[in-house]
């Protein structure tokens, strides 16, 4: 086997080949669009290069053929916020062979050492979490937009190298057209009825506003969450601006008290449906089928991530944000399905929320880590 650190323009090609040749043959697989990979590994497109570092690896077999890939990466910004300085693993892809896998996974684990970094997570994303994050391990079907699929045999490669499961990312699903139970709405109107409550859905002439509305609640309400590390206004203005090719202002709401962000949900209709012919390719071709697609509509959204002010998580916001998607998206006759990704095994409250709004069960993924000198 021949393991290439990707420095070249034939090596960025094998590295996002390497999937394209493992999920030939799978139905379920939506190629994630090349753009989207590279940029992850581009300083210019990924603010994380400003305080971290990434590379990556492609592997062959002894007649030249493609067979797996790796990237490592190192967040300073969240490195040494863990009881050990941790890095992390992430894009694995791998043939069935144990030892191919192993041979990727002590790549990735020897450049961390030698960056200073003494465990990794993955696999994980170079980035926010809403992407590229987690090893599927239930709900092998089609994936959404941003959410990791993997083929079921990356587990016990994940498991026999001795990777530890650190939390589950649970996703589920809602069906659009199924009315939420009568308690929910009664009290959902009530709030959305008292005064000094508003809401309103995104719009790009304001893309500014509602950045810095979105970085007030999201720091807010994430903060004591363990080794919770604030969003930059850089991070949040990257995402909307990726966000633009396929967002409907409609799907994005917010909710104010007397004025103040207090709550928000962010949904994108989920773009697979319109990638999913292009093999990841965004040429000529490719552009005018996503259109076409785009124009046409999809049947699907994913909810990206959703937050609250701690001081307002008991007013029902949440369930008035619900509330005001639905009074939008029945109408349109589009969407049957909303995905609502991923929420830790640890939130209980957002996972109070996906029950209280009648969702079930859809995926599980696992963030895990591996320790390098774990003490026998």
């Amino acid at each position: 086997m021949k393991l290439t650190e990707v420095k070249t323009r034939a090596d960025k090609m094998a590295f996002l080949d390497v999937a394209r040749s493992i999920y030939k043959d799978d139905p379920n697989w939506v190629c994630p669009l090349d753009n989207d990979i590279e940029a992850v590994f581009n300083p210019a497109k990924n603010n994380f290069h400003s305080h971290g570092k990434a590379t990556r690896w492609v592997l062959r077999d002894n007649n030249g053929q493609l067979i797996g890939r790796i990237a490592a990466f190192i967040n300073n910004q969240k490195a040494y916020q863990y009881d050990i300085p941790t890095g992390g693993c992430g894009f694995f892809e791998c043939v069935d062979d144990k030892q191919a896998a192993f041979l990727l996974f002590d790549t990735a684990k020897n450049w961390l050492q030698k960056n200073g970094m003494q465990a990794m997570d993955g696999p994980i994303n170079f980035g926010e979490n809403d992407n590229f994050w987690g090893l599927l391990v239930e709900g092998f079907t089609p994936p959404s937009y941003g959410m990791n699929y993997n083929p079921p045999y990356y587990k016990g490669f994940f498991d026999d190298y001795g990777f530890k499961t650190q939390y589950e990312q649970i996703t589920n699903h809602l069906d659009v057209h199924k009315p939420f139970s009568e308690r929910f709405t009664k009290i959902a109107n009530w709030v959305i009825s008292k005064p000094g409550y508003t809401f309103e859905h995104f719009r790009v002439r304001q893309i500014e506003k509602f950045a810095a509305d979105f970085i007030e609640i999201y720091n807010d309400a994430w903060r004591d969450f363990e080794n919770f590390v604030p969003i930059t206004h850089a991070t949040i203005l990257e995402s909307f601006a990726k966000m633009k090719a396929i967002m409907d202002e409609k799907l994005i709401w917010f909710a104010y008290v007397n004025g103040e962000p207090a709550s928000f949900i962010i949904i994108l209709p989920d773009a697979n449906q319109m990638i999913k012919p292009l093999n990841g390719k965004l040429n000529l071709w490719g552009k005018l089928t996503f259109l076409y697609r785009k124009w046409k509509g999809v049947s699907r959204m994913r909810a990206i991530v959703m937050g609250t002010k701690q001081k307002y998580q008991k007013h029902g916001l949440e369930s008035c944000l619900f509330i005001k998607l639905k009074e939008y998206v029945l109408p349109l006759k589009q969407y049957d399905e909303l995905e609502l990704s991923w929420v830790g095994d640890f939130n209980d409250k957002m996972i109070a929320i996906h029950t209280a709004v009648g969702a079930t069960f859809g995926k599980k993924h696992l963030t895990m880590r591996y320790i390098f000198n774990k003490p026998e």
